[in-house]
């Protein structure tokens, strides 16, 4: 966790020394989902906090990289009732994109993000499975996201965002796949607060 501090500072200060770029904080929610794992809705929250740095394309288009801590996984609020197990998962990410200003509050973006891997569990009402109970999670998640960002001030920014895998984190309990179902994946949406420094 140490290093993903440095990195995060190292990334930010960027900002400080080069004219055309700039750079902030990340701090929000995640609420996410696991397709394939027989449950339904975005009942897993968990933390997003980060930075970014950006660089001014155009008077309309900037790109942009974030380092990122995120949770994903599922939240079963019935588990006594059938039995399936919780996903915890938690990421460092790393996505690049690009953001379109429409207006001079509302801007749209897409992108593909990179996660690695840094824990994983399933639990059942008595707690964590051990790991020969349940199938090992993909150490990389490679997904894609669109989402819009809504200006309070010229420092803040609110950042809604949607993004799916589009590789699976992990085969299906059986092993089967059919045409693109290859396995289960993270969906994930997010609300974040931006600070520009």
């Amino acid at each position: 966790m140490r290093i993903f501090l440095y990195i995060l500072l190292c990334v930010v200060s960027i900002n400080i020394q080069a004219q055309n770029f700039g750079g902030g904080l990340i701090l929000g929610l995640s609420t996410s989902q696991v397709s394939g794992d027989h449950l339904g809705g975005f009942n897993k929250a968990g933390l997003l906090v980060g930075g970014f740095v950006n660089l001014q394309l155009s008077n309309t288009l900037k790109g942009q990289m974030e380092m990122t801590f995120i949770q994903k996984g599922s939240n079963n609020p019935k588990m006594n009732e059938n039995g399936i197990t919780d996903i915890n998962l938690s990421y460092v990410e790393v996505p690049l994109l690009l953001k379109y200003q429409q207006s001079s509050t509302i801007t749209v973006e897409g992108g593909i993000e990179t996660a690695f891997l840094i824990s994983s569990s399933n639990n059942d009402i008595y707690g964590q499975l051990s790991s020969n109970k349940t199938r090992e999670f993909n150490t990389t998640d490679i997904g894609v996201f669109i989402g819009v960002d809504y200006s309070i001030n010229p420092r803040l920014v609110l950042n809604s965002r949607i993004s799916n895998s589009i590789l699976p984190i992990r085969s299906h309990a059986s092993g089967s796949t059919f045409q693109l179902n290859k396995g289960q994946y993270n969906s994930v949406l997010s609300f974040a607060l931006h600070y520009h420094l």
